[in-house]
């Protein structure tokens, strides 16, 4: 839900200017339009800007840029070492005296491939991973797989020696990061708060006009109705003039959303597409229990959802740290929560049918799909069940959204100029509706007729004649054919478009199905300590690893029907901004 809001102009005297802006902070609820010309070209604020990112960019890597290169540098050299020690390790111990000897007589080393080793090439040293290291005397080899060897002046076991005193520098290094940022990253973290307010200052100061030469100030901005009150009660003690009036809709207006706890969750997939305008509708509270159950579709198992909600869980109460999915803990929850029931109700559990499963009692089964369609079968007029839900959920989304944007658009612009949109809801929803009652209530064919011929007719009125006001009508009739045919061909692919939803799902439970199967031949029927190992082995790696291909498929593909299938049939532009009040 949108907050309505309430546009400010404010005509402050020069020399109360600046009194008025703190006052203004401190009040934190108006919302300053500010105004981009002027901005790129001023040199103190893009100065504060670039001391804001510096900030940022030490405390998001938790020391300065001298102590992290000490640090890393002493890393490269260890491995750098490691890599010498691999290669030292097959030529023994020797020393840099034993080098230059070997190179004064005239000893050459190389490796090459077992298979491709004979003793014509060199006296063999040693062998590892399929490679036989060998010396060649007085003789340069010159073929395609003796590679020539160059040793260190160390053996492997003085680098060992290197690698100790090299890890006791990076432990000292480290050391030094984590002290300096203890003592460091909360000042640095208030310094970049302070600079913050600084850049807000600025700008509010760069978006200000000047009037009567100079000697007045004049601001803009927008402020919540629910806080317009102490606003109001605030300006009454200062020599200010302002108007207070409704946003116009060429007007910029901010948005603030204000959602209940469960939409709230859902918030930042909106903010992913782009905020609404401040004449548009939010999206979030029906974008919320659809995505849910898209979600759940897609990975229709009640077993993972369980596990979502554990895994949740523990991110919410900061037990598990996964820096991507911070502060989503609650969100993973609620999907957990959906995937448990649409895989309860479809009778998967851990890719096992548990409808068919004997285990499972009766008056368990007597609510899932299955127990009451198709005779435990779960098919509709012999299609799966699951596939004609997700046609069915894809009509009803779809419908949904054009009856939401014949709403909307109406209120914002007028009937008027949107009886196309309202003929096209007309002729869709109103035949779906008639179908449905002629089959629930057993119409007659003749009454079934006269009804969607008055609907089509009305209908064509609108998309025909009346979609563009004022116009020719043979333009119009144009308009309108060129309309049908993508409103037909758009909206079938629409539709097909939900049954991802049905294939995702069922790829998941076959894929889990699948590891069952393999963990259980490898089981056997006499099963021993080893074969139960490879059994758990199998199907924990196997159910983690289609639990996260399911969730990415989860997340993805709902997310498209989001924003392709349903902001398109809703009219969903998204090009609003945030309300974000002028505060400390």
């Amino acid at each position: 839900m949108i907050t309505k809001m309430k546009k400010y102009t404010f005509l402050v005297l020069a020399s109360a200017y600046e009194s008025f802006l703190e006052q203004l902070r401190e009040a934190g609820v108006v919302h300053v339009t500010l105004k981009a010309e002027g901005m790129a070209e001023n040199e103190q604020l893009q100065q504060t800007i670039l001391e804001a990112e510096q900030l940022r960019h030490v405390i998001r890597q938790g020391a300065p840029d001298q102590l992290l290169e000490e640090y890393n540098s002493v890393l490269a050299k260890m491995e750098q070492v490691r890599r010498d020690m691999q290669r030292m390790e097959v030529w023994g111990e020797f020393s840099a005296k034993t080098i230059g000897a070997l190179k004064d007589a005239g000893y050459t080393l190389y490796y090459c491939a077992e298979k491709q080793f004979s003793d014509e090439l060199g006296v063999r040293v040693n062998e590892k991973d399929g490679r036989v290291y060998f010396v060649s005397v007085n003789v340069p080899i010159e073929n395609d797989f003796c590679v020539a060897e160059t040793l260190s002046d160390k053996c492997a076991k003085d680098l060992e020696k290197d690698m100790e005193a090299l890890h006791a520098l990076a432990v000292a290094a480290k050391a030094r990061i984590e002290a300096w940022t203890q003592a460091n990253i909360p000042s640095l973290e208030e310094q970049l708060l302070e600079t913050q307010r600084r850049i807000d200052w600025q700008r509010v100061t760069l978006s200000t006009d000047s009037m009567a030469e100079g000697s007045l100030k004049l601001l803009e901005g927008f402020c919540p109705v629910e806080n317009c009150e102490a606003l109001d009660a605030m300006l009454a003690d200062q020599a200010v003039y302002y108007e207070k009036e409704d946003p116009k809709e060429e007007d910029a207006t901010p948005v603030k959303i204000h959602n209940n706890w469960f939409a709230r969750l859902f918030e930042p997939l909106t903010g992913m597409y782009g905020w609404p305008n401040y004449n548009e509708f939010d999206p979030t509270p029906v974008l919320a229990p659809f995505y849910l159950l898209f979600f759940a579709l897609c990975v229709g198992d009640a077993g993972y959802g369980l596990a979502l909600i554990l895994i949740g869980y523990l991110i919410y109460k900061d037990k598990l740290k996964i820096e991507m999915f911070s502060g989503l803990g609650p969100i993973i929850m609620a999907l957990g929560v959906g995937c448990t029931v649409v895989g309860y109700l479809g009778g998967t559990f851990l890719g096992i049918d548990i409808y068919q499963a004997a285990w499972m009692p009766d008056w368990a089964k007597s609510v899932m799909f299955k127990a009451w369609i198709g005779d435990g079968k779960g098919y509709f007029m012999n299609y799966d069940i699951m596939m004609v839900m997700a046609l069915v959920i894809g009509v009803f989304h779809i419908c949904l959204a054009m009856t939401i944007k014949a709403i909307s658009y109406t209120l914002r612009y007028g009937f008027r100029k949107m009886a196309s949109t309202w003929g096209w809801l007309l002729l869709i929803v109103g035949g779906i509706i008639t179908a449905i009652a002629s089959m629930v209530m057993n119409l007659s064919e003749q009454a079934t007729s006269t009804i969607l011929i008055v609907i089509a007719a009305i209908s064509a009125l609108g998309i025909f004649l009346f979609n563009t006001p004022g116009r020719n009508p043979l333009l119009n009739i144009g308009s309108g054919l060129w309309d049908t045919y993508n409103m037909v061909t758009g909206l079938l692919g629409d539709v097909l478009s939900y049954l991802r939803l049905y294939a995702l799902g069922m790829a998941g439970a076959m894929l889990g199905a699948a590891f069952n199967d393999l963990g259980l031949t490898v089981l056997g029927e006499s099963p021993n300590v080893l074969t139960v190992v490879g059994f758990v082995l199998i199907v924990v790696f196997g159910h983690v690893l289609n639990l996260l291909m399911a969730c990415l498929g989860a997340f993805v593909h709902p997310l498209r029907l989001t924003f392709v299938e349903y902001f398109k049939n809703v009219g969903y532009e998204g090009t609003g901004k945030l309300y974000r009040p002028f505060a400390k």
